[in-house]
Formats: C-alpha cells, structure tokens, sequence
C-alpha cells in the first residue's frame, strides 16, 4: 500500500474493478449506552436507505452511458465518458484536494513524490469554483521549490498565475493548468504574475528537471540550521545526517525552517518529529470511520537531547505535514515558533491506483496532540515576524522597476557582483525609484541567485532568521517557553474573547 498523502503535489484510467487498500482514521462519537440501542434500529434503517440510492443512481449513471454510446450522434470513445464522469464526481465534492487522476497525472504524482519531473518548480492550488469574494478562482502559488526555475525568477507564496502563455488560468482545471506548467526540459513558459492584487508583471521561465528536494543545512556560529523544503521517503534519513554533522560541531540549539515546506509524506512528518520528542501523541487521524482512528506516537529516546533548544521557522508557504511538525513540536511545548501564521490544511489524502490512472481523495482530518485541527485556520508562530508591506504607491514604483528590466540587466553584465557593487546599484536605483535600500538590495540578490545556487540560508536579509539567532544567544529562549500556550489554549481563548461583550 502506498503512503498516506498529507500534502501531495498535483498530479491521474483504467479498470472498473476496484480493489483498494486500507485506508485511515474515523471520528470518534461517545455515547451513552442506552442511546446508542436505542439508535441503532434507525440508524440501520438509515443505512438501508442511504445504500439503496446509491445503488440506484449507479444504475442510472450505466444506463445513461450505455444510452449515450449508442444514441449520440457522433462515435463516443468510452474513455472519454469515463474520464469525464470520473471528472464530475470528484468534482462534486468541491475539495481542491480530491481529484480524479488521468495515466499522465498518475505519473507525475509518482515522479513529483518519489523523484523528479520537468517543470518550472512551483506547488499550486485552484480554487474548484468561484472565490469567496467573486474574483476569478486563478492559480495560487502555495510555495516555490528552491534553486528551481520559479524561485529563481522571484516567484513568491500567495502569488497568483492570471495566465500561461497568454491563456486566462481562470477558465483551466488543475490538470490542465499542470499540463501547461510541466514539459519537456529546456522549454520556455510564460506567466503572468499578479502580487497582492497590486503588482502584475511578466515572468518567462525555461522548464528544468525538477528533482525533489529534501533538506539543507548547515552551522550559524554554535547553533545547526536544518531547513525541510518537502517531506519525502528521504527526508528523515538526511535530516539525521545534518543532526549528526550538528553534533560534530557541538551544537547548541536548532532552527528548524518549515517556510515555503507545502507538506509531503504523513510517515515522514511523523518521523521527523520522533527525532524530537521522547514518547507521547505527535498527531492523530480521524475520519468517518471510528475503525480507522489513528494516533501517531513518538517512539522513546530522541536523536536531540531535550535541553537543546529548538525555533522552528513557519510562514503562509508552510502547510500539511510541516504543520503536523509545527503543530506537534508547539503543543508538547518542545519549540518556541518565530515567523507568520502557517497556511492551514489539516486534512489527509489517500492515493489509489486504477489500472495506469487513480485518484487522491481527502480520507482523514488531523488534529495535533492537543486536540486541534487547524484547517483553514493555520498556525500562529508564538512571535510574529513579518517582512515588510508594500504600499500602493510602492507597489507601482516595484511594477515599473520589474518591467524595466533594470535588475536583471545588471546581474547580466555583473554575475559576479560584491556585496558593495549590489548596495551601490541599490542606491542608484532608489534615486529613481525611491524604495527601501534593504528591498532593492535583497532584490538584486535573489536576481543574482537566478544564475548560481542559492545558499544555504541568507542572513543579511531574511529578518524571521536574524530574530531566531537573537532568541537562541540572547538567552532569552527559557523565559520565552514559559509564555507558549498549546493550540487549544489559544483556541479556547480566541472563543472567549468573542463571547465577551465590547462596553459601549
């Protein structure tokens, strides 16, 4: 049986037999004795009742294929109506995270998860229907896979693909959006990106092989820097060899950086929480069957010694199994979580196979040790740290810096640019486009990552980092621990603080 998905990348014909394997976790309703007898008669009836509509509606959904092969007034290929029909169904269930899976997507799921695939590098998410506020449901991106061609070309989490070549992503279903994303290495894509419903600018990037990363680190002065981009079969093995290259160095606390880590493998979350925490709940499963209620335990002994303090570093980008690692490191009161509020998705998928196509299906919501399940609600890091906003008007002085080309043209003529050389470009810049210096400087530097890899980690700027390191040697990290609450507590509060009523 395939892993459990808590967090799969897009990726799906065919055979009618069905022959699934086990899958997950239930809600777990107590009642008492007397009303569950008594309910049970009603409750069976309800069953009967539930399973002779099913039973019919597949009956007419046979009839009206059978019909359509043929009445219509053109040959039908039956795939196609398969497809089609397996298409609605899961469309119905309005859940961006359930979906049928065509042969190619089915392969590009398995490449995504297990290896590597041509694309630009970018997690996304569509809306199934009309957003909220009525605005077009386009192509979110959750997050950018490092030293790809997406985060290369500056591409950020929360950004928004308004088209592919041309073409409205309004109108697109995911698969089709991912057919145009993906391809043939060395093929240029172009998008139109909008930023904060204020900045819109062009992006060309060249397809490469995207090879799923796992972890880099390395040592800020006494402290291990671990950074998860992605949860992988993998990502537990390497993250053991960098707490082994920590210990080395005698390390004396870890930042561990889930930013922009849209999720991955359910097992390999849990396994990297075990490396943490000495026994007890790291996250439970529950689905509509109480049968498969599933509760995930750290195992004793840990690989980090307990009075080795620990930051973990989330953003919006941080979503499903990075949020099992926050949310369990946050609730057994293991780790103080510096950055912004975590993107929100607290539910589980399953993949199974049909024939060369299949499907992934929401089978289980998860909920943290203490109990929470934070879907569509997110995270919030214990100290907020933000980048900085930009205003309206800066938003259109940063359109036109983008569209003039000015940065990358320098990086093009100086790939090799000191840190003195991009600070005098900035200055010169700000003259004409009067933005913050750390801004313009920080943009010059992810143009010049475009064309190198990108380092481990980039101190000067990253102001969520620079206030992890202060934490760890300012010694303030004990005192900070005492204020952290469990998720349920800050829940409990949040509920408490709607029911008081404001003086007037």
């Amino acid at each position: 049986m395939k892993e459990p998905l808590v967090h799969i990348p897009e990726a799906p014909p065919y055979k009618r037999s069905l022959s699934l394997p086990v899958l997950w976790i239930g809600a777990t309703v107590i009642l008492c004795g007397m009303f569950a007898l008594a309910s049970v008669p009603r409750i069976e009836a309800q069953g009967r009742d539930a399973n002779q509509q099913a039973r019919q509606y597949a009956s007419i959904i046979q009839t009206v294929f059978d019909f359509i092969q043929k009445h219509y007034v053109e040959e039908v290929d039956p795939a196609a109506l398969y497809e089609g029909a397996m298409k609605g169904m899961f469309n119905a269930l309005d859940d961006p995270y359930s979906s049928f899976l065509a042969e190619r997507d089915m392969m590009d799921l398995n490449e995504t998860t297990q290896g590597n695939f041509g694309g630009v590098g970018l997690y996304i998410s569509k809306p199934t229907g009309e957003r909220p506020d009525g605005k077009p449901p386009y192509v979110e991106v959750a997050a950018p896979i490092e030293d790809t061609p997406g985060w290369r070309a500056g591409i950020n989490s929360g950004d928004l693909i308004i088209e592919i070549n041309g073409e409205s992503t309004d109108g697109l279903s995911m698969d089709e959006v991912l057919t145009r994303l993906r391809g043939e290495p060395g093929r240029e894509v172009k998008l139109l990106i909008r930023r904060n419903e204020k900045i819109e600018f062009p992006v060309t990037l060249t397809r490469a092989l995207i090879e799923v990363p796992t972890t880099k680190y390395a040592m800020i002065q006494d402290m291990g820097y671990l950074k998860l981009i992605t949860f992988t079969p993998r990502t537990l093995d390497r993250a053991k060899e960098a707490i082994a290259s920590f210990s080395t160095h005698n390390y004396r606390g870890i930042i561990l950086d889930l930013r922009n880590n849209y999720g991955g493998l359910l097992q390999s979350a849990v396994g990297i929480c075990d490396l943490f925490l000495d026994e007890g709940v790291v996250v439970s499963t529950k689905s509509r069957i109480p049968s498969e209620n599933t509760v995930y335990n750290a195992r004793k002994q840990t690989l980090v010694p307990k009075d080795i303090p620990i930051i973990v570093l989330i953003n919006r980008g941080s979503a499903s199994a990075s949020e099992i690692v926050a949310g369990a490191l946050k609730d057994r009161g293991r780790a103080y979580l510096v950055g912004e509020k975590s993107f929100g998705k607290g539910s589980v998928q399953q993949v199974y196979p049909l024939d060369k196509a299949g499907f992934k299906i929401t089978t289980a919501r998860y909920y943290t040790p203490s109990e929470v399940n934070i879907d569509k609600i997110g995270i919030p890091p214990d100290l907020e740290v933000t980048f900085p906003e930009f205003t309206d008007a800066d938003a259109e002085k940063l359109t036109a810096l983008i569209n003039a080309n000015r940065i990358p043209a320098f990086i093009a003529a100086n790939p090799q640019a000191t840190s003195g050389e991009i600070y005098a470009f900035a200055q010169e810049l700000h003259k004409e486009y009067p933005l913050d210096i750390s801004l313009l400087r920080r943009l010059i530097r992810n143009e010049q990552y475009r064309t190198s890899e990108a380092p481990i980690y980039d101190f000067e700027y990253d102001v969520q980092l620079q206030e992890a390191v202060k934490i760890l040697q300012g010694g303030s990290y004990g005192a900070l621990m005492q204020t952290t609450k469990t998720l349920k507590a800050l829940q409990e509060e949040a509920v408490l603080e709607e029911d008081i009523p404001l003086a007037s």
